[in-house]
């Protein structure tokens, strides 16, 4: 190696090691949250997540509609307008808001929260619909 390529490569590590140094240096992000939702196009899926939905729902004995809470501070809501639906909204920490609306007939949506500080407004239109929502804040 010539030492114009020595040079070159002995400043590229030493500015590569600088700026690392710069982002570990940074202090983590107080809060923050992760969220992830999945509503399938196709019919086969949909009515497998649709079925998953209702048996969970009879399962835990709940009807058409359901809000769980367990923690401090939690606010939730539930609308539905239509025939056979069923919706779920459960949250488990504090400090969570969420709404779910639905418009139509037989749709399903389970929107489920965890941790603190997540903030979820869903709204499910049309017929047959199926989808889930999960959050989790810290």
């Amino acid at each position: 190696m010539t030492n114009r390529i020595k040079t070159k490569l002995i400043l590229a590590t030493l500015f590569a090691g600088l700026l690392g140094q710069d982002i570990l240096a940074t202090p983590a992000e107080a809060g923050g949250r992760f969220s992830w939702t999945y509503a399938p196009s196709d019919r086969d899926t949909a009515g497998a997540l649709e079925t998953g939905l209702r048996l969970y729902s009879l399962y835990n004995d709940l009807r058409g509609g359901s809000i769980r809470q367990k923690g401090e501070g939690n606010s939730a809501g539930l609308a539905q307008r239509g025939d056979g639906n069923v919706g779920l909204v459960e949250q488990r920490g504090n400090r969570n808001s969420g709404t779910l609306q639905q418009n139509g007939d037989r749709n399903t949506y389970g929107l489920f929260q965890f941790g603190r500080g997540t903030d979820d407004d869903i709204v499910q239109n049309g017929n047959g619909g199926s989808g889930t929502t999960f959050s989790y804040g810290w």
